[in-house]
């Protein structure tokens, strides 16, 4: 009877901790990948230096790129700009992060980059603080963009590159340096995102 009992008890000791480790890895999994799918809980920096959570945004269609001022696709700031112009009122925002991690291309200060975006392209979307988008000092915004199971994981490769991002966050797209702001695929992401 003893040994019955024992038997039962061992039985119940190894399924109980076979269903716990399973739910365990279930809720640390899911939770891993909403971490890294998503922006929310990031804070960056404006170009005056104050903290912006990103969860700030929620709710709004964005467009995250890193932008340069003396680089071969710097023109796109004029189509980015009428990427805005079309959507803002439908709740979209463009991020864009300076950086002068590729050929030095963004050395100004951020008083010159604002000038010269306002002066050159009449730029009026949101830019930010410079940073950091390859290396090991990378920000953390672009550790998760770059590192995630919706666009994959793969090193930022030049100035220009656009992120979409839904409503409540979520990485949705990914687009190289040559594809334009106002191009077919980026307009059907967005007016998809934006009608959710």
């Amino acid at each position: 009877m003893v040994r019955y009992i024992q038997r039962g008890i061992l039985t119940i000791c190894i399924l109980g901790n076979f269903i716990f480790a399973q739910s365990g890895n279930f809720n640390y999994s899911s939770n891993e990948v909403k971490m890294k799918d998503n922006i929310e809980g990031i804070i960056v920096k404006d170009m005056k230096g104050n903290d912006v959570q990103l969860s700030s945004y929620k709710g709004r269609v964005l467009l995250i790129v890193n932008v340069a001022s003396k680089c071969g696709y710097t023109p796109q700031y004029a189509d980015l700009q009428k990427l805005y112009e079309k959507y803002r009122d439908k709740g979209f925002e463009i991020l864009a992060f300076p950086c002068n991690d590729f050929g030095q291309q963004e050395s100004g200060t951020n008083t010159e980059i604002k000038e010269f975006c306002s002066t050159n392209f009449g730029v009026t979307f949101k830019l930010f603080d410079k940073i950091k988008v390859i290396g090991d000092d990378k920000s953390l915004l672009y550790e998760r963009l770059t590192n995630n199971s919706v666009t994959g994981k793969g090193d930022i490769k030049w100035n220009f590159e656009k992120f979409i991002i839904s409503r409540n966050g979520k990485i949705v797209d990914r687009f190289s340096s040559k594809v334009t702001p106002m191009s077919e695929d980026i307009i059907t992401v967005v007016g998809r995102e934006i009608t959710k």
